[in-house]
C-alpha cells in the first residue's frame, strides 16, 4: 500500500527577497542596498520570526563577511531596536518640543484633498500612522513641517531627514548604532512602501563615518545629498523588477 506523506511533512517554507541597507563609506553611494533570500519560517509566533530573522543574518554575514547586523522590527527582541524605532525616537524642534519620529511624519503629510493633518502630532504613534484621513486624502503631494515644505522627490528625503536629526539629537543611542555593518526589518514591504527606519539609519551611520553629520539640520544641505550620491534604496529594486 501506498504511503501517504503528512500533509505538514510536504510543507516548505516559502523563499523570499528581503533587503538589507549598508552603509557605505568609499563609494558613490551612503546606502547601498540590496536584496537576499530567505526562507521564510511559516506562522506568525514571534519564534517563527526570530528564526526568520537568524536565517536571513546567517545569509548576510556569510554573503558580506559582516559580523554585525541589526534587526530594526520589535521581533528582533534586541532593546537597542526598540529605542531606534520611529515610533520611540523623538526629534527636538528649536522650540523644545519633542515629537516622535512617526508622529512628526504622518503629522506632515499633505494631499491633493487635504493635510497636513497636525493633531496628529500628539495621537499615539502606531494610531497616527493608521489614521484613515491618511488613505482617504487623494494622492501625496508634499510635507509641511512646522512651516518647513518638502517635496515628494526625491523619494525618502523628508523621512530620512527627520531620522537622521532625531538620532543625531540622541548621541549615547547612536554611538551604539556605529558598531553595526548593516540594517534589515522583516517587517518592512517594499511593494507597500518605501519609508524605512533600517535605510536611514543605514544613513546616518554613512554620514557619521564621512563626517557630514554636521549640517544635516539644513534642510537644504540634506537635500544635496541627493545629488550628490547615488541612491540605492527600493524604490530602484522596484523600478529593476528585483521586488
Amino acid at each position: 500500500m501506498e504511503q501517504r506523506q503528512n500533509p505538514i511533512e510536504q510543507r516548505k517554507n516559502p523563499v523570499e527577497l528581503k533587503p538589507v541597507f549598508m552603509p557605505r563609506v568609499n563609494s558613490d553611494n551612503l546606502v547601498k542596498t540590496d536584496m537576499v533570500r530567505v526562507e521564510r519560517h511559516v506562522g506568525f509566533a514571534s519564534r517563527q520570526k526570530k528564526k526568520t530573522i537568524n536565517d536571513l543574518h546567517q545569509v548576510i554575514r556569510k554573503k558580506y563577511g559582516f559580523n554585525n547586523v541589526l534587526e530594526m522590527s520589535s521581533k528582533s527582541g534586541n532593546k537597542l531596536s526598540f529605542l531606534l524605532s520611529p515610533l520611540s525616537l523623538k526629534l527636538t524642534n528649536d522650540d523644545g518640543s519633542q515629537y516622535s519620529v512617526e508622529n512628526a511624519f504622518q503629522s506632515s503629510m499633505i494631499f491633493e484633498d487635504g493635510g497636513p493633518y497636525t493633531d496628529l502630532l500628539s495621537a499615539p504613534p502606531r494610531q497616527a500612522r493608521r489614521d484613515e484621513r491618511l488613505m482617504t486624502s487623494g494622492e501625496l503631494i508634499g510635507y509641511n513641517y512646522f512651516g518647513m515644505e518638502w517635496s515628494v522627490e526625491p523619494l525618502t528625503t523628508f523621512y530620512d531627514w527627520l531620522y537622521v536629526n532625531a538620532l543625531k539629537q540622541n548621541t549615547q543611542l547612536y554611538e551604539e548604532v556605529m558598531q553595526y555593518q548593516a540594517f534589515t526589518d522583516l517587517e518592512f514591504n517594499p511593494k507597500k512602501k518605501i519609508h524605512c527606519a533600517a535605510y536611514a539609519l543605514a544613513m546616518f551611520v554613512a554620514l557619521k563615518k564621512r563626517e557630514l553629520l554636521d549640517n544635516v539640520e539644513d534642510p537644504m544641505a540634506f537635500f544635496d545629498l541627493y545629488s550628490e550620491f547615488k541612491v540605492s534604496n527600493t524604490e530602484k529594486l522596484l523600478e529593476a523588477g528585483w521586488v
